[in-house]
């Protein structure tokens, strides 16, 4: 069973754009060149890589979901190996594809990426930021290689290495009431508007801080947006409750917040560094894999 690299790029650029149409617009070629790639593939393999939807573009298949995976890294091992030729006797090159918590991604992607490039100028990051089920979709498919994100809800697919502990902090206005205090009890403030980040596992995991207290939460804002809840917050519209503080009081609209540690013995989150179990790491993705546990060790970037 052979496959050209030209074809598996092209049906990984079909599933990538759910369009022949706009595939080829992408790669510059005829739509009967994808067809004819997706067809011939199909014929191959024996069953079909794609469901066609009239006048609605393609999806994957079940067994096309597969193909394109290891599609994706057989095209990524074949532009190391290019590379590496183009430089023999020099360091680590390529290209990886990174994924990222949102929320985590303000937080520490900006050094992260500034330090990677220093320590390896011969390594690409493509970054994707998403939420925690989009982190883990983005895996599964192979669109992603390596991911930051949370510890929940994955499946037995995906393995990872543990790189910090974030407790949960209040977050009220700069100038409220408890703000003076060091520590804030969740008892204390449950009367008070609560603005929650509605991400999916992110808000059953601040959902359940309540329940251990045996509070019900008055949820006045419900956002995806961080800091649109931090800013919220810095105008006197309610609280949230953060684990991946700034490092700053100030909100992007210029009000202030403040962060407090929390009376309450809740459960942190695990910031993990995610892969996918059955995958080999190119050299290039092994080399960021291994700059991150050093970066988030006491005495390294934060």
């Amino acid at each position: 069973m052979l496959f050209s690299l030209r074809s598996l790029r092209y049906i990984v650029t079909a599933a990538e754009t759910q369009s022949v149409t706009e595939a080829a617009r992408q790669l510059g070629i005829s739509q009967p060149a994808i067809s004819g790639a997706i067809a011939a593939a199909e014929v191959e393999l024996g069953t079909e890589i794609f469901v066609r939807h009239h006048a609605k573009g393609i999806t994957l298949t079940a067994a096309g979901q597969r193909f394109v995976h290891e599609a994706r890294l057989l095209l990524k091992h074949s532009q190391d190996f290019e590379r590496s030729v183009a430089s023999l006797g020099s360091s680590i090159t390529g290209e990886i594809t990174v994924g990222c918590f949102g929320t985590l991604a303000t937080r520490y992607m900006p050094a992260l990426l500034s330090e990677f490039s220093r320590r390896a100028p011969g390594i690409t990051v493509r970054l994707e930021e998403g939420n925690q089920q989009e982190i883990v979709d983005g895996l599964l498919s192979g669109r992603m290689e390596i991911a930051i994100a949370y510890a929940y809800a994955l499946p037995s697919e995906i393995t990872g290495e543990a790189l910090v502990e974030l407790p949960p902090y209040l977050l009220v206005a700069a100038d409220h009431p408890l703000a003076s205090k060091r520590k804030i009890s969740l008892k204390e403030i449950a009367a008070e508007p609560f603005i929650l980040l509605d991400l999916p596992h992110s808000r059953e995991y601040f959902l359940n801080l309540f329940s251990a207290c045996s509070i019900m939460p008055l949820i006045v804002y419900r956002s995806k947006s961080y800091e649109l809840i931090r800013g919220l917050v810095g105008h006197g519209r309610g609280y949230t409750i953060h684990n991946a503080l700034p490092g700053t009081s100030i909100t992007y609209d210029g009000s202030r917040v403040a962060a407090r540690a929390i009376v309450e013995p809740l459960p942190p989150v695990h910031v993990m560094s995610l892969r996918l179990r059955r995958q080999t790491m190119r050299p290039a993705v092994k080399a960021f894999a291994d700059f991150l546990p050093e970066a988030f060790a006491p005495g390294g970037l934060f």
